[in-house]
């Protein structure tokens, strides 16, 4: 099988083959040349330039890798090729079996103006908003006008935060639908935008389901990603603090129902936004694996790769919907090369020093190493981080304890970020909503609860540095050495 993709998620698809027996193609781009995918795989091939546009995005020249190394299947990840329909069909075209939807299922749900004329087919509650791209301002203006401002400017075909600009005032209308079609051409190859009501405050919940080709399709309970910072989530959990069995039932058998009614085969996300009142309206459908799938597979204990993988070889399910069972917590936090102290602007650069978390309930994807040059060329995510516990409590304390033990020198990264998200009081109880991180950062109150003053959070850490000092009695050959080692080593010589 062939890996059309990089990074931390091309390894985890690689291990997962490995796992079951499945010879693995790689393929990279000149800068990727020593990446740990393509150590990794059984076979490598290099695709061209740094840029996507010349190499991961070019899906007749991976087509091409696939038949000189006689790949049976394209397994595209997530970005890049995942959600191009073009590109699904070429593969079957070429004989080749591509790990995800059919392309004509990816047209209907993989098209946000699309997946909400269906979602309105299969009678799911959706934000309120157009049902078709914008033909120009003059018709976002008039759209807008009918339902009220604020509004969401979004990309039909894609997600990610690219092409999405709130808008609060119809004099802000036109700028913004320029600027949104522009990225949106940019990011995903076409400009259409369409319009929705923006609410206000919602959570983001989504549910992971699997369907295979006999018409089976279950759904694997939800994750809360409404920690998010303009559109991009930032951490994710498995199961939501807020959702009970109830509301879970209801929104699962909604998303599967909108999945059967489109034909779907393979792994995808319906993506919700619930208010207080525990109403919930669809959002989009990712119609492919998620970045957070991995809080999933540690709540419920399945591989979904595999699954993914047994799916496309024609197998059915292997489980039913009263076979799923939920058990414990699981936060992910998304590590980024990036400077949140300089408008988290990328850090690319050379990784001179790296200790990796471990323990009990601890997972990390990851794709980087101590010596790797982390290329300015792609998304900055470094890895995944994943801590899973008993409960949300204890999953968070546990992620505070590797968080403290994870080391990336030579660059920037965003790990002091998640220490002061996980030890605020709001997102301890679950007081979160989708602009949560972004009030938090900017310094407001983010929840009912009063922020700890700046002076007193700067003596406790002064007082917390302070402590962690160590005492140096003694220097030998240039090398420090504490009071415990001398008296360990002197206690022993005792002995």
């Amino acid at each position: 099988m062939l890996i059309a993709n990089r990074g931390e998620i091309a390894l985890r698809v690689i291990r997962a083959c490995r796992e079951m027996g499945i010879a693995t193609v790689a393929v990279y781009s000149d800068v990727d040349r020593g990446a740990l995918h393509v150590l990794h795989a059984d076979e490598a091939y290099r695709l061209g330039p740094a840029p996507a546009s010349q190499s991961y995005l070019l899906g007749d020249l991976i087509l091409d890798v696939a038949r000189r190394a006689g790949a049976d299947a394209v397994h595209p990840g997530y970005g890049f090729l995942s959600e191009n329909a073009e590109f699904a069909e070429a593969c079957a075209a070429a004989g080749v079996t591509f790990i995800g939807p059919p392309a004509s299922a990816m047209r209907v749900l993989g098209s946000k103006t699309k997946a909400r004329q269906a979602a309105d087919a299969a009678s799911m509650p959706r934000v309120p908003g157009s049902v078709t791209g914008l033909a120009d301002v003059a018709e976002a203006t008039h759209v807008a006008a009918g339902i009220g401002y604020p509004v969401m400017l979004k990309a039909a075909a894609g997600g990610g935060g690219k092409g999405m600009r709130a808008v609060s005032r119809v004099e802000d209308l036109a700028a913004a639908f320029t600027a949104a079609s522009s990225e949106a051409e940019r990011s995903f190859g076409s400009g259409e935008v369409y319009l929705e009501k923006l609410i206000e405050r919602p959570r983001h919940i989504e549910i992971q389901l699997i369907a295979d080709e006999h018409g089976g399709c279950i759904y694997l309970g939800e994750r809360e990603c409404s920690v998010q910072r303009r559109h991009q989530k930032v951490i994710e959990e498995a199961p939501s603090a807020v959702v009970g069995a109830e509301l879970r039932r209801r929104m699962g058998e909604a998303a599967a129902k909108l999945a059967l009614s489109a034909g779907y085969v393979n792994a995808g996300t319906v993506e919700f936004l619930v208010d207080a009142e525990e109403n919930f309206y669809f959002l989009e459908m990712n119609t492919r694996l998620q970045v957070e799938h991995p809080v999933t597979e540690m709540v419920t204990g399945l591989d979904l790769v595999q699954m993914q993988l047994r799916v496309a070889m024609g197998e059915p399910l292997a489980l039913t919907q009263e076979q799923v069972q939920l058990r414990g917590h699981a936060i992910e936090c998304r590590i980024y090369a990036e400077d949140p102290e300089n408008h988290f602007f990328p850090s690319p650069g050379l990784i001179t020093r790296l200790i990796q978390p471990s323990g009990p309930g601890i997972r990390e994807d990851c794709a980087v190493y101590e010596g790797w040059n982390v290329p300015l060329d792609y998304d900055p995510m470094l890895s995944k981080l994943v801590a899973f516990a008993e409960t949300r409590e204890m999953a968070i304390d546990r992620m505070l304890r590797a968080l403290d033990e994870y080391v990336i020198g030579g660059i920037k990264t965003n790990i002091g970020l998640f220490r002061r998200i996980l030890m605020d009081e709001d997102f301890r109880a679950a007081r979160i909503d989708t602009g949560y991180l972004e009030r938090l950062l900017a310094g407001e109150p983010v929840g009912i609860t009063e922020q700890v003053p700046k002076d007193v959070a700067a003596v406790a850490a002064a007082l917390f540095a302070a402590s962690s000092k160590r005492e140096v009695v003694a220097v030998a050959d240039g090398v420090e050495e504490s009071r415990w080692a001398v008296t360990g080593r002197r206690e022993g010589l005792r002995l």
